[in-house]
């Protein structure tokens, strides 16, 4: 499959579609235990054709994860290790002098693939995170004046490590608007650890999950008529303006010195229309926009340093104020 061309086919069975995007969570489970939300997270995110930002400390699988769904989806995917010394060039690509015909060609970088894991993401200079905008909004890259498109499905997974602050650049505001959901990747239960360990001992090779036996499941065939399907799952007056008294609530807590934006807003509708299309309905219900409000919303919100300080997080803020604004009926 040829990651710099469009890949979009006819729109098929829905149906079909909805069991082979099921199937995943069996498939990438085979290399990865636990981590279902992750895994929904991820599926979401390709059917609004947004990015996921992936939180957690090292150690939580969640390089292997990005890549087993990439391989269950028979997605082409390319890695990019982010390091202070990354220049934008290195993912977007750059013009090279070629002797034999005395012109400039264009040598695409790693950014030109449908998954595109972008590992420790705030390990490099702000500069360099600025090159994935366009990237990630136009889907486009545009080097020496020309726009060059990207392939479709298009997908930034970045990771981020959140114990470790030395030699890291945070990752701004406008950039993180850019992330359809944050998904926090926590560590795994006590059964899950040991469930691991077993693996391990009878030969599993995370570098290897052919051997894993980790199988295509789903094509880009079944994302483009999955996505069709999400376009035409209602949404009533009534569940658009929960959306939208949801994220007001957030401009106005005193716990947040910056509330959700009305990208975030859009944000939160498409994924709740992913999730209940994922879930067998085609309509929209407060339980599809509960679900999907703290990985659309969490990374959105700006807490206030005294807030801060007593110890209140983005999650509880946000829960506090799915417990107050009136659910529709």
């Amino acid at each position: 499959m040829d990651p710099t061309t469009d890949n979009a086919g006819p729109t098929g069975d829905p149906d079909r579609a909805r069991a082979a995007l099921e199937a995943l969570r069996a498939e990438i489970a085979k290399a990865v235990v636990g981590q279902d939300p992750a895994v929904t997270g991820l599926v979401v995110a390709l059917l609004c054709r947004g990015h996921v930002l992936l939180e957690g400390v090292p150690g939580v699988a969640k390089t292997l994860l990005v890549r087993a769904l990439a391989a269950a989806l028979e997605l082409d995917t390319k890695r990019v290790q982010f390091t202070p010394d990354l220049m934008p060039s290195d993912i977007t690509g750059s013009l090279v002098y070629d002797a034999r015909t005395a012109e400039f060609s264009f040598q695409p970088g790693p950014v030109f693939t449908h998954l595109l894991l972008a590992d420790e993401i705030n390990r490099t200079p702000p500069k360099t995170q600025s090159s994935l905008l366009e990237a990630m909004e136009e889907r486009q890259v545009t080097v020496d004046g020309t726009p060059r498109p990207l392939p479709d499905p298009f997908l930034v997974a970045a990771t981020q490590n959140p114990v470790e602050y030395e030699g890291t650049y945070p990752l701004p505001e406008a950039q993180l608007d850019r992330f359809l959901l944050k998904l926090t990747i926590p560590l795994p239960s006590r059964q899950q650890e040991i469930d691991v360990l077993t693996r391990h001992a009878e030969g599993f090779n995370p570098r290897d999950l052919h051997a894993a036996g980790v199988r295509p499941v789903a094509t880009a065939a079944d994302l483009d008529a999955a996505r069709a399907a999400v376009a035409k799952t209602t949404v009533s007056p009534d569940i658009t303006a929960y959306v939208v008294d949801i994220c007001r609530a957030t401009r106005e807590s005193p716990s947040l010195t910056l509330g959700v934006s009305p990208r975030g807003a859009t944000a939160l509708l498409a994924a709740s229309r992913a999730w209940a299309w994922l879930t067998g309905r085609d309509y929209v219900i407060p339980d599809d926009v509960k679900a999907l409000a703290l990985p659309t919303l969490r990374h959105r919100v700006q807490l206030r340093p005294e807030a801060e300080m007593e110890g209140v997080t983005a999650d509880s803020v946000i829960n506090a104020i799915l417990t107050h604004v009136p659910v529709p009926r």
